[in-house]
């Protein structure tokens, strides 16, 4: 979720910022939030734009009321962190595309136990993935997960996951959800790495060879509040005005979410895994809490992000899959008071500003 996204995430992408500004105005500068079957469910195109649901509120509108407004509102694609019995049976028909996670918390046993991947399945995913059912998009095993313990523990539970799924005849494609930090030396985006090879170049290799995308979480926010001073923020909500050029390969950006993205598919191609493609399971901007946290802000960045991933990034052209964070303001969020205000919508289906989708 977007309260994941650490300081260590912001000043990577934070740094690529203040470089890049430098470049590109020496005068005025010089002085960054989860295969060969065919899937079940609703056979659909690629979503452009989803939203993530979370759920940390106190008065929150039902399962089958959250549903309905994603309907009413035309968004294709929602991401849940955990299996929520609620939405699913919501879901079913509708023909709206799913990520799920599997917790983090889950991660340990689904990695040492091949079973309990087969009772995980069994249980959240076998009763809603009829023809008429869930139309499931990805799994994404794990979210934001930092830790050299936890990281140990995502492949092997990528891999018992997928034989659980491939066993009752479901074809979903698995995955898991990076913080952005997982790539570093993204300025030029060319020039972008995996952060940890050890743990990240397996991990591609296999979703290479499943045909699955990699899902990183990518915030602007966090990098231009860690230093607006260099940061531009026009720059960084889709507002005209700045031009960054890539030296390592020609490419112009106008706004540091292309930047961050591309930075992503340079470190898949370092990787040897150049095919892997790249869904961002979370961006999005706060509206109250903070510094910068406007509803202006928070409208710019998300409509500029909307109106924008249709068309991808400079490196690669064609939509972009990604999904907002999040759909509804939650007043059980932890850690600073932004976290609390990344909805689109009050969790009385008003909305936090004007949006379209």
């Amino acid at each position: 979720m977007a309260k994941q996204a650490s300081v260590a995430s912001v000043l990577g992408a934070a740094l690529v910022l203040i470089v890049a500004l430098l470049a590109a105005f020496p005068a005025e500068c010089g002085a960054h939030r989860h295969r060969a079957a065919k899937p079940h469910g609703h056979k659909k195109a690629v979503h452009s734009i989803g939203v993530c649901n979370g759920v940390l509120g106190s008065n929150l509108p039902t399962p089958s009321d959250v549903v309905q407004l994603y309907k009413s509102k035309g968004i294709a694609s929602m991401r849940i962190y955990a299996p929520e019995t609620g939405i699913l049976r919501a879901l079913a028909g509708t023909g709206i595309g799913l990520v799920m996670d599997v917790p983090n918390e889950n991660l340990t046993a689904m990695a040492s136990s091949p079973p309990f991947a087969a009772a995980w399945v069994k249980a959240n995913v076998q009763p809603y993935s009829s023809s008429s059912g869930v139309s499931f998009r990805y799994i994404a095993v794990g979210n934001e997960v930092v830790d050299s313990e936890g990281q140990k523990n995502i492949l092997p539970a990528m891999k018992n996951l997928a034989g659980a799924l491939a066993a009752s005849g479901i074809g979903i494609k698995v995955s898991t959800a990076l913080r952005f930090d997982a790539i570093t030396n993204t300025f030029p985006p060319s020039n972008g790495v995996f952060s940890d090879p050890s743990f990240m170049g397996p991990v591609a290799a296999y979703l290479a060879s499943t045909g699955a995308p990699l899902l990183v979480n990518v915030y602007p926010y966090f990098a231009y509040v860690d230093n607006p001073r260099d940061i531009q923020l026009g720059y960084a909500t889709f507002q005209p005005g700045t031009t960054v050029r890539d030296d390592g390969n020609g490419l112009v950006y106008t706004n540091l979410f292309d930047a961050m993205v591309d930075s992503i598919y340079a470190a898949l191609e370092d990787a040897g895994t150049p095919g892997v493609g790249v869904v961002v399971s979370e961006s999005g901007w706060p509206s109250a809490g903070g510094f910068a946290a406007t509803a202006e802000n928070a409208r710019r960045y998300n409509q500029g992000l909307i109106g924008h991933v249709g068309g991808g990034t400079p490196k690669k052209a064609g939509p972009l899959e990604t999904y907002v964070f999040a759909m509804f303001n939650e007043n059980q969020k932890t850690g600073l008071e932004t976290e609390k205000h990344f909805g689109l919508f009050n969790p009385d289906k008003s909305p936090a500003y004007s949006i379209s989708f």
